[in-house]
């Protein structure tokens, strides 16, 4: 059985440009991350194991509305793209933000600093239990 990569790769070096160009395209027109993987023929379960992710993981980051780009890198180098971060002003030319999201750099900002909860002390440890009959001698006793 051929694979739609092994046909594509089969094709004339023009066609296979064709073909990348019309996908690139439709790429573009989507605009979730699951429309992108379902795009590039990619099911959560395979795209996790790319990502050495589980597939619930996957699912996840798919429905949240804010995630971190160096997730967002990660995810779409999986499908075999890259992620290009532009930032567009009225009276310049678009800028290309090379190195925001890239999970080695140092962060600009710190996270503000949380107070931890004191930590919780022991429970004292349980008492011996008394043995029975243990208590009717001491009352003997004090009779």
């Amino acid at each position: 059985m051929r694979t739609m990569e092994d046909f594509i790769r089969s094709l004339p070096p023009e066609q296979q440009a064709a073909v990348d160009k019309r996908s690139a395209e439709l790429i573009n027109e989507y605009e979730t991350l699951q429309q992108m993987r379902k795009a590039r023929a990619l099911t959560q379960k395979k795209l996790a194991k790319k990502l050495g992710i589980a597939q619930v993981a996957v699912s996840r980051l798919e429905r949240r509305s804010d995630v971190l780009l160096s997730t967002l890198r990660s995810y779409v180098e999986a499908m075999g793209g890259t992620l290009d971060l532009v930032v567009t002003f009225p009276d310049r030319k678009p800028v290309k933000l090379a190195t925001i999201g890239v999970e080695d750099e140092e962060p600009l900002m710190k996270p503000a600093q949380t107070r931890k909860a004191p930590a919780k002390r022991a429970a004292p440890a349980p008492k011996p239990a008394a043995k029975k009959g243990a208590r009717k001698s001491t009352l003997r006793a004090a009779e």
